[in-house]
């Protein structure tokens, strides 16, 4: 456990080194499709929906957390975790996923 934290860390401290270039920039408008297709039957993740469980946070509440990151919510999306359904998303995806979460910010 305490040597994969040190690889998340280690992970995290290198992409945040790297810097973002446009060519590699997160889409968050296909974040938005992701989040249409396979968590607004759990989550609110966009201002028009009705329904959804009340039991856990909207997109936009957890983009309005004081902690929130983009690049830790993608690699909490790639983490098998038991309380969300197991979605196979490729780095891509989850990081298209949480720029889309992180634009809801306000």
């Amino acid at each position: 456990m305490r040597e994969r934290v040190g690889q998340i860390w280690l992970l995290l401290a290198t992409v945040s080194g790297l810097g973002v270039s446009p060519a590699f920039a997160a889409d968050a408008d296909h974040g938005a499709d992701l989040a249409r297709r396979w968590c607004a039957t759990c989550h609110v993740v966009a201002s028009g929906q009705t329904q959804a469980s009340a039991d856990v946070p909207s997109f936009a509440s957890v983009a309005r957390k004081p902690d929130f990151s983009p690049e830790r919510l993608a690699f909490f999306l790639l983490d098998p975790h038991p309380k969300m359904p197991n979605f196979p998303l490729s780095r891509t995806e989850a990081a298209d996923l949480a720029a889309y979460i992180g634009s809801l910010r306000q």
